[in-house]
Parts: structure tokens; sequence; C-alpha cells
């Protein structure tokens, strides 16, 4: 079983790998929700945020930038807000 931080760590990694144009949004939201170790060491607040953060890009993954009301940076961007508001609360 791996640790919170681990867990959190390969989240990170996979935000970065999207963000440098060589991860799937797939990979990133397969690994946020399987991160049920994590989850369960944040408030719960943390899992609703992050659910709804992965569904919405999930979703602008269905479209091209300009048809969806989901700009992929603002939600990568917010994605890294709560990584490190996740690892200040650990």
């Amino acid at each position: 079983m791996s640790t919170p931080a681990v867990q959190l760590d390969a989240i990170q990694a996979a935000l970065n790998a999207l963000r440098e144009g060589s991860g799937r949004i797939a990979v990133l939201s397969d690994t946020a929700r399987a991160s049920d170790t994590l989850l369960g060491a944040l408030p719960a607040r943390y899992r609703e945020v992050l659910l709804n953060l992965l569904d919405r890009l999930e979703s602008s993954a269905l479209f091209s930038e300009e048809s969806c009301s989901f700009s992929q940076k603002d939600l990568l961007d917010s994605l890294q807000m709560w990584v490190d508001k996740a690892r200040a609360q650990l």
C-alpha cells in the first residue's frame, strides 16, 4: 500500500507529464482517482474538489480548446493548486 505522500507524488508526476505534453488526461485521472490512501488522509472536501476538477478536465478533453467551456490550462493550474494545498495539509 502506498503512503499518502507517494500517491500525491504520483499525481504530481502525472500532472507534470501532461503539462509537458508527454502525458495523458486519462493517466492523471486514473492515478488521482486510485489514490484512496491520500484521499483518506485529507479532509473530505479535498476528495470533492479533486473529483470535480477531474470531471471537468475529462470533459475538456472531449472538445477542442475553443469549443469547451473549461480551459485545460486553467484546470491544470487548479489541479496544481490542489496538489500544493494537499501537500501542505499532509
